[in-house]
């Protein structure tokens, strides 16, 4: 029988964003991701060298999928805090995997599509900004800071809804 490579890494990624999202990199184990995926945990090195080599694939994908799929809005603030909300509702896998990616790797230490993503969001803000669509109380790198944590707060929180980010990002833009 042939094995197709693709298909087995493809496999190997989702079982893995599970695990890690459960159990952290310290905590996953290669073997119940290779179970999971119906492979031998040998592919796992052959694929991606190491479990921290599978992690560091598996949040990157994630990251990406994140970045493409809410793209930021900066003349709509408020209604990109949603949307961030919204995504972390439907994958709260991201979330996992980017607090063990800090908690084990230190919280200065950011994956790389998230820091490419950070700078192309801070320019977006600074550009509305400069053009008076959004208000410059804060600067761009506080502003954004604000609104990415308002909707992770605003999931992370038992009482929190969409409407309360939302709100509270508007308020924020509106205030002195």
């Amino acid at each position: 029988m042939v094995r197709d490579k693709e298909e087995t890494k493809r496999k190997l990624l989702a079982a893995a964003v599970q695990e890690f999202a459960e159990h952290g990199i310290a905590g996953a184990r290669v073997d119940r991701i290779a179970k999971n995926a119906g492979a031998n945990k040998a592919m796992i090195y052959a694929y991606f060298c190491s479990k921290e080599g599978l992690f560091d694939e598996v949040l990157k994908q994630q990251v990406d999928a994140a970045i493409e799929a809410v793209p930021i809005t900066a003349d709509d603030l408020a209604g990109y805090a949603g949307r961030l909300f919204d995504r972390y509702v439907e994958h709260p896998e991201v979330l996992r995997l980017a607090a063990w990616h800090r908690l084990e790797n230190g919280f200065d230490a950011i994956p790389e599509a998230e820091a490419k993503a950070y700078v192309h969001k801070v320019a977006a803000i600074a550009e509305a900004q400069e053009k008076g669509e959004l208000p410059q109380h804060f600067d761009p790198e506080e502003l954004l800071s604000l609104v990415v944590h308002l909707s992770i707060l605003g999931f992370s929180s038992p009482v929190a809804s969409r409407d309360l980010v939302v709100r509270s990002v508007d308020q924020l833009l509106r205030s002195r």
